[in-house]
């Protein structure tokens, strides 16, 4: 009776091991392919980071704050930030009543105001406008003078039709 005791002791353990070893397996092959889809993923997401960066740099290609050639224009002004201060400064024709002064258009479904600006070198602005139906876009010529006086010329304009 002792000895079949230890019998079905001894089958019931090895039982007991087999069934650890093959869950183990699984387990082990299951991460084993959890960490190659990650690698591959990891891999992929490298991938778009580096076609995002390169995106990222042709759009910043004409711009005020990467010319450093168009920045040295300013060097003898002592401003910390020559685009803002632009930027600011067309800002402000938005605040006279009716449309901005130098959007060549009437308002249709209200005033047009500048938006959205885009400082291209020391020299020229592009600049949105809308009226919150219309739109468009404008080409600006811009000065920047020792005292700090801003001189805003139109260049080009166009008109979208509705949104």
């Amino acid at each position: 009776m002792k000895r079949s005791i230890f019998l079905y002791l001894f089958v019931f353990m090895a039982l007991i091991a087999l069934y650890q070893y093959v869950s183990a397996t699984h387990i082990l092959n299951d991460r084993d392919e959890k960490i190659e889809r990650l690698k591959s993923d990891t891999a992929q997401l490298q991938d778009s980071i580096q076609k995002l960066q390169i995106k990222v740099m042709d759009m910043q290609y004409f711009s005020l704050e990467n010319n450093d050639d168009a920045l040295a224009y300013y060097d003898h002004l002592k401003l910390k930030d020559p685009s803002r201060y632009i930027a600011d400064k067309l800002l402000e024709t938005n605040e006279q009543k009716g449309d901005n002064p130098l959007v060549p258009y009437e308002g249709m479904e209200g005033s047009f105001k500048i938006n959205k600006i885009k400082l291209l070198n020391h020299k020229w602005i592009i600049a949105d406008f809308s009226d919150g139906k219309y739109w468009g876009e404008l080409l600006i010529k811009y000065e920047l003078k020792d005292d700090l006086g801003v001189d805003f010329t139109l260049m080009d304009h166009l008109l979208y039709s509705k949104r």
